[in-house]
């Protein structure tokens, strides 16, 4: 003889959860959630202080421009004057020989684009700047110090 089988009830603890317990995904996505906003929060720290560090405001650094201390500046001594608002700067440096291991002084003249009127034997302070012309690439910032006339 075969046997019934009976029909079993689900038991309690396999019922579905109440409506005001939080499901496994609400958790989830609340873990995620405040995380998220913790990196938010930390990131803008960063870049607050950053902005504070580099001087520079809020505006100027939400706007995207490009700051003008952020440009490459050398210091040399003015060579040559005769052109017209432009000057020629003769700039120093010191490299080490890769054979023997000894310091070479390596000089670089600049095409400097001058408003200051700067004069031969002058050292002065140039910056980076666009193009003004097929070879003038820098312009005169600031005169450090005069020639001894």
């Amino acid at each position: 003889m075969a046997k019934k089988k009976e029909n079993k009830e689900v038991p309690e603890t396999m019922e579905q959860p109440q409506e005001d317990q939080p499901t496994v995904i609400e958790n989830v996505v609340d873990t995620v959630s405040s995380a998220a906003s913790g990196v938010v929060e930390a990131t803008a720290s960063v870049v607050e202080g950053a902005v504070s560090a580099l001087g520079l405001t809020k505006e100027t650094a939400t706007e995207g421009k490009t700051a003008a201390g952020r440009r490459a500046q050398k210091v040399g001594t003015v060579s040559s004057d005769k052109m017209t608002k432009t000057v020629v700067v003769s700039v120093d440096r010191q490299v080490m020989h890769p054979k023997y291991r000894r310091y070479v002084r390596r000089t670089t003249k600049f095409m400097a684009h001058d408003e200051m009127t700067a004069g031969i034997g002058d050292k002065v302070r140039i910056e980076e700047t666009r193009p003004m012309s097929a070879r003038k690439r820098w312009r005169v910032i600031e005169i450090i110090q005069k020639a001894a006339k």
